[in-house]
């Protein structure tokens, strides 16, 4: 393995969100043999920008579910994606819950280029039936509920960002926990999860660790970390 992309929420956290200590340590390991550490979330690009300088990458990152992603601190962001399809659903969806005297919650939606999130006050298989017939993907990370363009996920950016990077998606192992990560351990050379993971990603993975959230991160990269220094 040349590489390592993982996810944020729920796979190098703990259960409240906060960074776990001890997948940072292994992170910055990693990073100091020369192994690339890509993180990868919903999240927004600034945040994400943030997150890098702070955990102590490249830099390397995919956001908003797949539909940016930057190689280094210095790369231009690449956007894929219609926000203006999922504008145009959004505006379904709150008509349908203004209605019911319901507001939908937004997340960060000035500093998002592709998707939009909002809080999961809502259920996401209630906003997929009215959304039926309507060509945006529902995503529920169990964090936020997303709206994204068809065909953009994690997977898609991992095979844009590997060949700007002038590799290939299995140079890559791939972690994380939910629904929106099961793309990007299809396409990884590997794909890991966490305990705590979501039922359909332990079914995408290699390797499920026996522990959850940061402590199954630490568990499953030391397990793989012969794998880096044979690249």
């Amino acid at each position: 393995m040349k590489a390592l992309l993982t996810d944020i929420d729920g796979t190098i956290t703990d259960p409240s969100r906060r960074l776990h200590t001890g997948a940072m340590e292994l992170i910055r390991s990693l990073v100091d043999e020369g192994v690339e550490v890509v993180l990868a979330s919903g999240n927004t690009s600034c945040f994400m920008d943030s997150l890098c300088r702070m955990i102590g990458t490249s830099g390397t990152f995919i956001a908003e579910n797949g539909g940016v992603f930057r190689i280094g601190f210095t790369g231009t962001p690449r956007i894929k994606g219609d926000q203006g399809i999922c504008k145009k659903a959004l505006e379904i969806v709150r008509s349908h819950y203004r209605k019911q005297g319901k507001e939908i919650e937004l997340f960060n939606a000035a500093y998002r280029y592709t998707d939009l999130a909002f809080a999961r006050t809502v259920p996401a298989d209630e906003i997929r039936k009215i959304l039926t017939d309507f060509p945006v993907k529902v995503i529920d990370t169990g964090f936020a509920i997303h709206l994204q363009s068809p065909g953009i996920d994690k997977g898609t950016a991992l095979t844009g960002l590997a060949q700007e990077m002038g590799m290939v998606p299995a140079d890559f192992l791939a972690i994380g926990d939910s629904v929106n990560d099961i793309q990007m351990l299809k396409n990884a050379g590997i794909g890991v999860t966490v305990a705590n993971a979501n039922p359909e990603t332990k079914a995408s993975a290699e390797y499920i660790a026996k522990k959850e959230y940061g402590d199954g991160f630490v568990e499953a990269i030391t397990l793989y970390y012969p794998y880096f220094r044979a690249r």
